[in-house]
């Protein structure tokens, strides 16, 4: 699948953006804070509901304008060869629900609309995969598990809400004895053990059968990008024992586990008030080699390993039966030149590829991409010549002194004025 139109109406910076897209590679350059990320966030938000910059929707509303929602459109294309088309459609107002629409029709939940377009998303901010807490690595895992199984959003959905309702009731019995629990809270705490272990496990078989199957796509993504002996490695750390699962029941075998490590530490939980057993609890342990890639692993290893678990799960969804859109946000610049070239050829042949950049020159090129310039909330789509001409001042401009790039300013303008060139 692939985006073919993207329109944002008060979404970030974007006061009113209409941007016709292709199959195959588009590529955003602009400096930093003139609006190139929000146009793949906007792509992003549209496909999972949630944005790997923030967790609430006030940013995503543009400033200073005095507009209440944001509005976010896409029409999409099922592949090259099929030609249906779908459009996507969210408004996002802070403090109330979001709205959305498939084909102009509401939907009963805005999260119904995730998996209608797929993504695989990849930014600086990823990094901490490797070298973040244990949520950043569940929360990567738990993404990839919603993009092959777009009901698993809301399986995470009831989970929170579980956690929320038995951690409450768990610190209400916390202040007294366990002689003094009353029945009904011990009635209520089985039921929200019960809860748990059903949509936990649910959760946890996801989690465990992602992360086998995206290892050997890593292994492949991370031989491709940082050509050396070593390979990686993953382990799913969890309290739960996880041996002589039976394979002919694993989510009711994982059900039994929770219920008796929740009864285990029952104690434990009303004493402190909140919930210890889960998989809210877990940690994935990545290696490079014998080492654990955490506290090991130098700044380019960790880049690498994290770009190849993205890339392997953009991988993994691929083999399942569906081509996602790949978002590359500010990536290249953070490679050197053997490994942009090394990511390109990689993601050369994807449906899709949509990629942001500070620096033109810093994109290797792509046959047939197209090239947008990205102002101050504005898109203009460069030709050919533009290109060529805008990629040399941005090589120039990135190695300037502040006087010199005053003094670029005028050549800029003189450009601009005979050729037509943006500013």
């Amino acid at each position: 699948m692939f985006v073919t139109h993207l329109s944002l109406t008060d979404f970030r910076n974007h006061a009113a953006t209409e941007l016709d897209l292709v199959a195959g590679v588009n590529v955003f350059v602009g400096a930093n804070g003139q609006g190139k990320t929000n146009l793949v966030e906007a792509v992003e938000y549209l496909s999972t509901m949630s944005s790997h910059r923030v967790s609430g929707t006030a940013p995503l509303i543009r400033a200073g304008a005095g507009a209440e929602s944001a509005i976010l459109r896409a029409r999409v294309q099922a592949s090259r060869e099929d030609e249906r088309l779908i459009q996507l459609e969210l408004e996002v107002t802070h403090g109330r629900s979001n709205v959305a629409r498939l084909n102009r029709a509401p939907l009963p939940r805005p999260r119904d609309l995730v998996g209608a377009l797929r993504t695989v998303v990849f930014s600086p901010m990823d990094l901490a995969i490797v070298r973040g807490d244990p949520s950043d690595r569940r929360a990567w895992l738990d993404t990839l598990v919603t993009t092959r199984w777009p009901r698993m959003a809301g399986v995470r959905a009831d989970l929170d809400k579980i956690l929320r309702q038995r951690n409450s009731l768990l610190k209400a019995m916390s202040g007294r004895s366990l002689r003094q629990a009353q029945p009904e809270e011990e009635a209520t705490l089985q039921a929200w053990n019960e809860a748990l272990a059903r949509i936990g496990a649910e959760l946890l078989h996801a989690r465990l059968d992602t992360l086998a199957d995206v290892l050997p796509h890593a292994v492949d993504a991370y031989r491709t990008i940082a050509p050396v002996n070593n390979t990686i490695t993953t382990h799913y750390k969890t309290s739960l024992d996880l041996q002589g699962i039976p394979v002919d029941d694993v989510r009711g075998a994982l059900e039994a586990r929770l219920l008796a490590a929740m009864e285990e530490r029952r104690r434990d939980e009303i004493a402190r008030g909140v919930t210890l057993v889960g998989p809210q609890r877990d940690d994935i342990e990545l290696g490079i080699g014998d080492l654990p890639a955490k506290g090991y692993a130098s700044h380019g290893e960790s880049w690498s390993l994290a770009l190849a678990l993205k890339l392997g799960g953009f991988m993994l969804v691929r083999a399942d039966g569906t081509e996602p859109v790949l978002i590359l946000d500010d990536v290249f610049a953070e490679l050197d030149v053997d490994r942009r070239e090394r990511l390109a050829g990689a993601v050369a042949d994807a449906e899709q590829v949509l990629i942001t950049a500070a620096v033109g020159a810093d994109v290797p090129d792509f046959p047939s991409a197209r090239r947008f310039r990205v102002e101050a909330g504005t898109v203009r789509l460069q030709q050919d010549r533009q290109h060529r001409v805008m990629a040399a001042i941005d090589r120039i401009h990135a190695n300037m002194t502040g006087e010199e790039r005053e003094a670029l300013r005028t050549v800029d303008q003189e450009i601009h004025d005979e050729d037509g060139l943006p500013r």
